[in-house]
């Protein structure tokens, strides 16, 4: 009933997404989440790590684009330093902002990854487009009103999957 809500894998940073994984499941692009999945929501500029970490993707011949239900200047503050293209206003877990991401990298939805935060705009968006998709521990323990509902619905089916045997990165 919730496979639609399921990533294909859990993990607890974006740093265990790395360029070898990423080649032996065939992909060549990423389409990322902002908030929570890369930095802080309330933090404007990316870290030090998350820099290297996405120079090291684009390295490994991988193109990146960012998703974000955020707005434009928010989304262009992070993204231009970066030189990484986004898509700001994405409505999520609509099709459009996705489809537009894979028209934009060139690609096929079976070469590129959605990495998320979030059950209900990241992952269901990304499974309804046949994306394989992992889901990342939101890097702040806090969240933004809208997200807040999101997250009461995501401890909800948490609590199912555990009951299921079904281990997120709330139990590794």
């Amino acid at each position: 009933m919730y496979n639609f809500l399921l990533p294909n894998e859990f993990v607890t940073t974006v740093f265990e997404i790395t360029p070898e994984k990423l080649e032996k499941l065939g992909i060549r692009g990423i389409i990322t989440d902002l908030d929570n999945t890369l930095i802080e929501w309330d933090r404007p500029d990316a870290t030090e790590e998350i820099a290297i970490w996405m120079k090291q993707l684009e390295d490994a011949g991988l193109k990146i684009i960012i998703v974000s239900n955020n707005n434009d200047q928010r989304v262009k503050r992070f993204a231009d330093p970066l030189g990484i293209p986004f898509i700001s206003r994405a409505r999520k877990p609509l099709g459009a902002a996705y489809y537009a991401a894979m028209k934009q990298l060139r690609l096929k939805s079976n070469e590129v990854v959605m990495v998320g935060d979030q059950l209900l705009t990241d992952i269901m968006g990304a499974n309804r487009l046949n994306l394989y998709t992992f889901l990342v521990r939101p890097v702040a323990e806090s969240d933004g009103f809208v997200t807040r509902f999101n997250r009461f619905v995501e401890r909800r089916v948490f609590n199912l999957l555990k009951r299921k045997g079904i281990k997120t990165w709330e139990e590794q």
